[in-house]
This record gives C-alpha cells, sequence and structure tokens, in this order.
C-alpha cells in the first residue's frame, strides 16, 4: 500500500508522522522550509498533561525537561490584590501527581520542533523531502496523487493525505474548503527576557495593573521559561496601532517596575545598565527596573476559524489548516497535537486492515466537534471579559470578579470549556454498551494517568502504554504485592487473557490497583489515543468483542454502511456559527428535505439531514426556514419518531409533517408545522403553518443531544475569509 503524505513539518505535522511510522505506516513530508528552525524564544508552546505525554512518547520526554518547565503556581491578580493562586503539585520520579493539579509545560516551539524532527530523522519508516511545495492535488478511489514544486519537483503517490500546513493551507484550498471564522479577536505584544521576578517559577495574570492606568482592558502575563527566561504578553487595544520597538521597551520596564518593591524617591537620578536598572515613573513616584536581557519580541494577533470539512475523500485537515484559536489562554498547538494523536491511530487501522467510512468520518465528528465547542466557549465569554460588561455582573452577582477571574484562568490552566481536555461523548464509534459500572471517567473522556502493572511485571504509567491499540485495565487491588507469576493465573486473569486475544484488533492487559471511582474487578476499555471506550463490571469477553468492533467503525461482526447509518459529513450540530454544512448526523436516513437547516447551511432536496436535535416529530420533517418549507420532496426528519418509536415518512406540501416541540437552542430555525405521518411513517403532509419557534425537537422526538450552551450577548459576528 502507498505511503501516508503529510504537507507540512510543523509541530502537528511531525508529531502526525511519528506517530504513524511507530505504528508501521510509512510515510512522506512535504516540507516546503529548508528544514532550519529560527530561534524564536518569544514563541512558545503550552503543552497539557494529555498532549505533553503525547509528545514524550514520540520520543521527546527529554526535550521536554531539558527545554520546557513546569510552573509551580499560577497567580491571577486584580490591580495590587491577589485574586487567585494555584499551587501544582510537583510530579515525582514517577510522574505522579494529582490530575487537577499538574502543571503544563511551557517550552518554545522552536525547540519542540527541532526536537520532533530529529526523532522524525531516526524513522527508517519515514521520509523528510524539504524545498517541496504543493502545486496540485488529485484523489481517486484507490489513493491520492500530489504534484510538488522546487528542487524536488515530481507527482507523490500516497493512501491518504493530510494537510498540517498551517493558516494558509495549500492543501485546505485546492480541497476547496472554506475557512470562516472571526479575524483580530485579539492582539498581544509579546516579549521574551531574562530577569529576575519576585516569584520565581509562578507565572502571573495581571489585571488592571496600576502601572498601565489600571483599565478594565489592561492586562499583562508572565509566565516562566527554562534557564531564567520569562514570556510577557500585553494585551493591546482594539485596532491596528503598530507597536514600535520604544513603545514596547517602556511597556516592560513600566511592568517590571511595577513588580518590584518600591525605591526611595532619592534614586530617581541614578542610572543603570541598558538592559534595566533605570527607574521607571509613575504617580509621582520611582521604581527601579531590574535588570534584564531582552531576547525577542513580537506581535501576535488572535484569529477564531474553523474550516467546513476536516475530510474530503482521503484527505484530511489537521492543526491550523483546520482551525485557529488562542484567545483567553486556550491554546492552538495543543488543540494540533489532539488533532494527531486523534487521527494517527484510526489511519494506522485503515492502513494496515481497511477502514469504515464510519472510523473516519469521526475524527471530524470527534475532533471538529470538540474545537467548535472550544470557539464557541471563548466567543461567548469575550464581550464578558473583555467589554467592560462584568460591571453588570458586580450588580447582580456576588462574587462577579472572582468569576471573571475564573474564566480569565480557565484556558491557561486547563480548566472548565475553555481548557479541560475534550471529551467525545457523542462520538460514532460509541459502543452499543450500557449500563456498565460508574467510574469518575466519563465514557469519551481522557482517561486518569494511573499506575498499571503490564504483562512484563513492569510498573508504569497508563498514558505510557497509548497509541498502539486498545488497553484493556483491570481493577485489582492487592496484586501490587503479589508475584506477577501468581496473579497471572489466578482469579480473572486467565478469562480476561482469552476475551483479549480474542478481539478483532490489537489490545494489550493492564492491571491497576485503584482508578477513580471504579469497583474492584472493573474491566475499563480505552482507546488508543487515552479515551475510555466504557467500563464493565467483570470480564464480558462479548462485549468486549462487541466494543472493540465500535471503535474500528464497525457493527459487531460487520461494516457499517456510512451513508445510511452515520454520513460523511457527520457533526452537524458543531459549530453552526462556522460555517458548518448540515449533512448526514446520527440517525436514519431520511428519504428527502423540505425547507433548510437554517442560516449559514443549506440542503438539497434528497440529501440526508440531521436536525440539531436528533428529532422532529412524529414523521418529523426536515427543519424549514422561518415561512413556508421546501417543496414536496421534502419529508422524513432524523430520528423522527412516530408511535413505533422512528418514522421515515414523506411529506409533500409546503411544510413537513410534526408538530415542533420547544427546546432552548437558536431561535427561529423553523415554523412550527402540522402533518401527517402514518404508523409506518409514510404519508402525505398537509401545508404547515409558519412560525418562529426555539429550537426543533417534536413532542415524540427522540433526543440524546447535549445541551448548547446559550450565549446571553448574542455577539457572534463570524464572516468568511472571502468576505
Amino acid at each position: 500500500m502507498d505511503p501516508v503524505i503529510v504537507v507540512g513539518a510543523g509541530p502537528v505535522g511531525l508529531s502526525l508522522s511519528l506517530a504513524l511510522t511507530r505504528l508501521g505506516v510509512p510515510c512522506i513530508v512535504l516540507d516546503e522550509s529548508t528544514g532550519q528552525e529560527d530561534t524564536r524564544p518569544a514563541r512558545t508552546a503550552v503543552l497539557r498533561q494529555d498532549t505533553a505525554a503525547f509528545v514524550g512518547r514520540l520520543g521527546c520526554a527529554d526535550t521536554l525537561e531539558s527545554a520546557g518547565t513546569r510552573w509551580t503556581a499560577w497567580r491571577t491578580m486584580r490591580r495590587r490584590r491577589l485574586v487567585e493562586r494555584v499551587a501544582f503539585a510537583p510530579q515525582t520520579t514517577d510522574g505522579a501527581a494529582a490530575p487537577a493539579a499538574v502543571s503544563p509545560v511551557h517550552l518554545p516551539q522552536h525547540a519542540l520542533t527541532r526536537a520532533l524532527r530529529a526523532a522524525l530523522a531516526h524513522e527508517k519508516l519515514a521520509e523528510v523531502v524539504t524545498g517541496s511545495r504543493l502545486a496540485a492535488l488529485e484523489q481517486d478511489e484507490h489513493g491520492v496523487s500530489a504534484q510538488t514544486r522546487g528542487p524536488n519537483a515530481t507527482w507523490w503517490r500516497g493512501s491518504y493525505l493530510i494537510g498540517c500546513d498551517g493558516p494558509r493551507s495549500t492543501v485546505r484550498k485546492l480541497l476547496d474548503i472554506r475557512f470562516p471564522g472571526r479575524t483580530a479577536v485579539e492582539r498581544h505584544a509579546v516579549a521574551a527576557l531574562r530577569c529576575e521576578l519576585p516569584w520565581p517559577g509562578e507565572a502571573l495574570l495581571h489585571r488592571s495593573p496600576p502601572r498601565h492606568g489600571g483599565g478594565p482592558g489592561n492586562e499583562v502575563s508572565a509566565r516562566p521559561l527554562a534557564d531564567g527566561v520569562w514570556r510577557l504578553d500585553w494585551l493591546l487595544p482594539p485596532g491596528r496601532e503598530l507597536v514600535t520597538p520604544d513603545a514596547l521597551v517602556a511597556r516592560i520596564r513600566d511592568s517590571l517596575a511595577g513588580w518590584t518593591t518600591e525605591s526611595p524617591a532619592d534614586t530617581a537620578g541614578e542610572s543603570g545598565p541598558d538592559g534595566g536598572g533605570a527607574p521607571a515613573r509613575g504617580r509621582g513616584h520611582a521604581r527601579l527596573v531590574p535588570p534584564y536581557d531582552l531576547l525577542d519580541t513580537g506581535v501576535h494577533t488572535v484569529h477564531h476559524r474553523l474550516a467546513r470539512r476536516w475530510r474530503q475523500g482521503r484527505a484530511f485537515l489537521a492543526g491550523d489548516a483546520a482551525h485557529l484559536l488562542g484567545a483567553l489562554g486556550t491554546q492552538g498547538l495543543d488543540e494540533g497535537l489532539r488533532d494527531a494523536e486523534n487521527l494517527a491511530w484510526k489511519l494506522g487501522l485503515a492502513w494496515h486492515h481497511g477502514a469504515s467510512e464510519v472510523l473516519l468520518d469521526s475524527y471530524q465528528a470527534e475532533r471538529r466537534g470538540a474545537v467548535a465547542a472550544r470557539l464557541r466557549a471563548a466567543d461567548q465569554a469575550l464581550p464578558l471579559l473583555r467589554d467592560g460588561r462584568s460591571a453588570r455582573w458586580r450588580t447582580v452577582l456576588p462574587g462577579a470578579v472572582r468569576g471573571r477571574s475564573t474564566l480569565l484562568t480557565d484556558g491557561h490552566l486547563g480548566r472548565g470549556p475553555l481548557g479541560a481536555p475534550p471529551v467525545y461523548a457523542r462520538t460514532p464509534l460509541a459502543p452499543p454498551v450500557t449500563g456498565g459500572p460508574a467510574v469518575e471517567t466519563l465514557p469519551g473522556a481522557a482517561v486518569t494517568d494511573v499506575p498499571v502493572t503490564a504483562s512484563d511485571g513492569s510498573v508504569v504509567r497508563l498514558h505510557d502504554r497509548l497509541g498502539k491499540g486498545l488497553l484493556a485495565v483491570l481493577v485489582a487491588p492487592g496484586t501490587g504485592v503479589w508475584d506477577r507469576r501468581h496473579w497471572q493465573s489466578a482469579g480473572l486473569m486467565p478469562r480476561l487473557s482469552d476475551a483479549v486475544e480474542a478481539l478483532p484488533m490489537a489490545a494489550e492487559i493492564l492491571v491497576t490497583e485503584a482508578y477513580p471511582g471504579a469497583a474492584a474487578h472493573s474491566v475499563l476499555l480505552v482507546r488508543p489515543d487515552g479515551h475510555l471506550v466504557t467500563a464493565l463490571s467483570g470480564v464480558r469477553p462479548a462485549e468486549m468483542a462487541a466494543c472493540a468492533d465500535a471503535v474500528r467503525g464497525r457493527a459487531h461482526g460487520q461494516e457499517y454502511d456510512s451513508e445510511s447509518e452515520y454520513g460523511s459529513g457527520h457533526g452537524a450540530e458543531y459549530g453552526k456559527e462556522y460555517g458548518q454544512e448540515a449533512t448526514a448526523g446520527r440517525g436514519r436516513r431520511a428519504e428527502g428535505v423540505g425547507g433548510s437547516m437554517g442560516a449559514g447551511s443549506t440542503v438539497e432536496a434528497g440529501s440526508t439531514v440531521r436536525a440539531r436535535d436528533e428529532g422532529a416529530g412524529a414523521g418529523g420533517a426536515g427543519a424549514g426556514g422561518p415561512g413556508a418549507g421546501g417543496p414536496g420532496t421534502g419529508g422524513a426528519g432524523v430520528d423522527g419518531a412516530g408511535a413505533a418509536g422512528r418514522s421515515e415518512g414523506v411529506g409533500s406540501g409546503e411544510g413537513g409533517p410534526g408538530e415542533a416541540g420547544p427546546r432552548e437552542g437558536r431561535p427561529g430555525e423553523a415554523g412550527p408545522r402540522e402533518g401527517g405521518s402514518g404508523e409506518a411513517g409514510r404519508g402525505e403532509g398537509r401545508p404547515g403553518k409558519t412560525g418562529p419557534r426555539e429550537g426543533g425537537s417534536g413532542e415524540a422526538g427522540i433526543k440524546e443531544d447535549r445541551p448548547f450552551a446559550v450565549d446571553p450577548v448574542r455577539t457572534s459576528m463570524f464572516h468568511s475569509e472571502d468576505d
């Protein structure tokens, strides 16, 4: 089989290539650059626990320790008052730390890229072709052909192609995938400097610092790096005002002076070295600027964009080619590495064993949905935090200042909607098993990194065993003190071994003394990317096999029909503000559709549609616009329920069948309509009444959707790059 082509050699493209080669998949990396990374200390990466573990498994653990640093605490200040201080648990030699208190790893991005490139150079299955600019792309049912220009101009043939070529992605443009969103959401002046600050090892977010006027829009952060280096970020006012070198130096001196102790007034005439030491004036007194060594500066502009599709045939998008984010501490590189980890094991299965459309489509459904949720959370919080509307909070909500502080820091600390690891609760790969034992980790969420014992008797961390196949984790208290020769042949182990050997995909058995919330003898099935499939009470071979089949995108013993069960555009419920097209989703296929899905989403007659709430009433209709619905080829809404549960009614006339029920959602997607649907789901709909409604779930609609956050200020003003 042809190798996988990866376009782009940034951290996402390199990590994806490394993950694929570790799975035995050959890769060709088309690198437009010369292969040399510029040293930019002010351009840094913040890696959460899961992405740092992923990079460490790829052979970059030493770089994370030498070039990166873990913060000892995070402090939030407002004016001169400490609002919050979060202490991080120190990691022990075995990597143990409380999951909620693990510091991220902060390191220069060029150090990470160089480490990934060096690791890839040792892989025999990888070839990096520098000076290769993508010019053309062609697909057929067997693979992808890519033409490059430059010193290595030629045609390349691959089984799949992944565009990791950044915000101006050539792959995305050749695939004609739009990239709507918001431009210049935030602007920051950035500086990297070596100095000593009063809180060594602790990161700081300083709101309304007195030295900068104390206004609500003023904000500066200081985050430590290795070797006494700090990265400082100043939030700039809206607009395109140029930040001159003199203005940036003034910001540096003013901030450093504000963070040091006051000096006597008679030191105002003293001078210091060029890098610092001279007094900075303000409010009638002087403060001494500590010595510093300025290493790098820049201006960082944050955009929020989301590609409409992340998969088109055998081509995929990942990283900045698929999404842009970064406001309020959200990390675009973190999400890009999650893209790489999610896609790598799925392409590994596809390359070695063939893949169903369900498995390949699940990449977009899971990752695009997770990033869309992150963007929604940021876009809803920004007006409250940046437009001065927190004053309204303080008049009606006790403790609103602290609530505002939490919103500002969640993205930095990896918690809440802005920063917590994603949960793939609505994945197409969800198993048919339900009602298992309760554990603290929800199905689809990232598992806790507990100590586990491997089959060779070694004690490792659970995250260290990810990346290759399924993990079957047995919770067996007391086995830690047993000799491996005893517990491997005792109790549930022989039956568990037989069940794992019979699974339709590779799997490994691990044993742990305890897992949060899990009872003894529970078996946890974990995906290669570390997300929980399900938890079972004891060893259940049939259910384990069904779960493994679901993970690889197949029904138990057969492959899904992706068109009838899961459409290739799964995830229409995610990110409608960012231009997601309304395409097939989970549920039965509709015979036809009348009307449209709402703003920014068009549906042609005969296409398969997923209603926003997976239900459109008895014999439900595809949601129509306010007013007359589509013509009479329309009819069955997805997951509409009649007396027998589901129906696929075909209606004619101006309205679809089914009476809409209220829900909290986006108002005005369709007018309520009345129509008939027979017991078997067929009948001719009467012309429906038009009028506004809220949401789109019918009275008998089957609804298992997760709630959507409601923006209290309705600030979504999105446009595409073509506007």
